[in-house]
């Protein structure tokens, strides 16, 4: 996916916990089944995709299938985990597919008993996916209404800001605003002094990490639309790259005269 097929992915994407009467298509589920596979290679977690989720829900209606977000207890996997799960669920939704983040409507005692976790790995949450309803439920409607009152802008989540943000960083703020957060509480607190862009949560081992990673993904995303390459450090620092220039050296010519 291109970086304005993510951006029409966020601006698009609504958490949906009714889908219809229908599992995905064999071939979607093996794209899905690839692109769990990439991100435990590239980024050393532990996603497992599941083909019929609805053993695990009570209050999801229809059939879906679900990624479990799961990988080594520490606080930079938990970061990892939504970083990535936020960018397999951007593409599902790209191709019209309904998702939803759960990290507490569903029954994780049963997650551990059906899948072999070592004791050093952690379930942090899993990812609905499903081909969504056409009308939204009375129970998605509810829940939207009752997690949606206190929705913060990306202003309430500046705890710093010693000068006028770049252009590129508001924007990529705005982006933040409409990625997944628990109950909408956006806990990462963004710090903007002496030209250092940083960011970080109170909380880094709880779920609020899986936010904070959604949150890095979506500045990014961001960053990019306007131009600007960068990547977050391991100490959440937000670092921008120099733009490589490519050099032509003239080729000696060896040819015998």
């Amino acid at each position: 996916m291109t970086n304005e097929q993510y951006i029409e992915a966020i601006e698009k994407r609504h958490s949906r916990r009714a889908f219809k009467p229908k599992h995905l298509a064999d071939d979607v589920k093996d794209v899905i089944k690839q692109m769990v596979d990439v991100v435990n290679e590239s980024a050393g977690l532990d996603f497992v995709f599941v083909d019929d989720a609805t053993p695990f829900f009570k209050i999801f209606s229809g059939k879906f299938s679900m990624i479990i977000v799961a990988g080594p207890d520490s606080q930079k996997a938990r970061e990892d985990c939504g970083y990535y799960g936020e960018s397999i669920v951007l593409q599902c939704v790209y191709h019209g597919l309904g998702t939803c983040w759960v990290s507490g409507t569903y029954n994780e005692n049963k997650v551990y008993e059906s899948f072999d976790f070592p004791s050093e790995k952690r379930v942090y949450a899993v990812i609905a996916i499903g081909y969504a309803r056409d009308r939204y439920s009375i129970v998605e409607k509810s829940m939207y209404s009752a997690t949606h009152k206190k929705s913060k802008s990306y202003q309430d989540m500046i705890e710093v800001c010693d000068e006028k943000l770049p252009e590129a960083y508001s924007y990529a703020l705005k982006l933040v605003e409409k990625g997944p957060s628990a109950v909408n509480r956006r806990p990462v607190k963004f710090r903007y002094e002496n030209g250092i862009f940083s960011a970080y949560v109170d909380e880094p081992y709880s779920d609020k990490s899986i936010d904070f990673g959604i949150a890095k993904l979506h500045f990014v995303i961001g960053t990019r639309a306007k131009g600007i390459n960068g990547k977050w450090s391991l100490e959440n620092v937000f670092e921008v790259s120099e733009p490589q220039r490519l050099k032509f050296e003239p080729k000696e010519n060896n040819d015998e005269q």
